[in-house]
């Protein structure tokens, strides 16, 4: 499972592989099998890919559904529901969702 979230991370920062293996100073080859499932992440690597990602090493770990310490003392339970259920959406959607945020707030008397 630490290996979607890798992927997820990755892509969510539009980062190919070669470029988070370059910020990771290891070849791609072995980012890939991080990535692919294929080999176990030692824990200097892990540390160093979440300081890249900006993440905790519980939420690489599925210890915390969420990414950041930081939020989960700051948010209220609905507003962590709610940035889990964005984080899962695709682009497309998460579109979709701001606009929608956006005309409710507006819409509000």
């Amino acid at each position: 499972m630490v290996f979607t979230k890798i992927r997820d991370l990755r892509e969510d920062r539009d980062m190919t592989q070669a470029q988070a293996a370059e910020k990771l100073f290891i070849h791609v080859t072995q980012y890939r099998r991080y990535e692919t499932g294929e080999r176990a992440i030692p824990l200097e690597t892990a540390v160093r890919i979440a300081q890249l990602f900006g993440v905790s090493l519980d939420y690489l770990a599925g210890v915390t559904s969420y990414d950041s310490l930081a939020v989960q003392g700051e948010l209220s339970d609905s507003e962590k529901e709610l940035l889990t259920l964005y984080r899962r959406m695709n682009g497309e959607n998460r579109g979709r969702l701001l606009e929608r945020a956006d005309f409710l707030v507006s819409s509000q008397k």
